[in-house]
């Protein structure tokens, strides 16, 4: 990775969105163009902190826009993670993530208020069960997201 200057530390809040049943809500990512091209994965909803905004009032923020879901509290992070990640326009930053985790009675995802870009990447979202996290071959972000799950039972 060429990098001539310290990487932009990149805040996200990401979002384990629970089920009744305790499935995981995970968006299947799918990049077509550009420095991703090429790559699939699956990631939990959730993005960039914006300017004076908290983890917390990100992680509602994104939970409403990538999910249509409402709520007022996402409590404290149940988890976080720092790596070098490359963003779809080839940028690489010092992701800074913390993880919540919001229990739905409601398994409906509404992609009313989703961006262009999350429009173009995300092409399609499943609830997983623990046992399927833990057999599938595909890609999951984070690679630790059964540790996090477990503490829940």
């Amino acid at each position: 990775m060429p990098c001539d200057s310290p990487l932009r530390i990149r805040a996200s809040a990401r979002l384990l969105v629970l089920d009744p049943s305790g499935r995981l809500l995970l968006f299947r990512f799918v990049h077509d163009k550009g420095a991703l091209a090429g790559r699939s994965y699956w990631a939990t909803p959730g993005g960039e902190v914006d300017p004076g905004e908290t983890f917390e009032q990100a992680a509602i923020r994104e939970l409403f826009e990538e999910t249509g879901l409402r709520v007022e509290d996402v409590g404290a992070p149940v988890g976080q993670g720092t790596f070098v990640l490359q963003l779809a326009d080839g940028e690489h930053v010092l992701a800074d993530e913390r993880f919540f985790i919001v229990k739905t009675e409601n398994g409906v995802v509404s992609r009313e208020h989703w961006t262009a870009l999350e429009r173009e990447v995300m092409s399609e979202h499943r609830w997983w069960s623990r046992a399927e996290l833990a057999q599938t071959k595909d890609v999951i972000f984070p690679e630790n997201i059964l540790e996090m799950l477990a503490p829940l039972g």
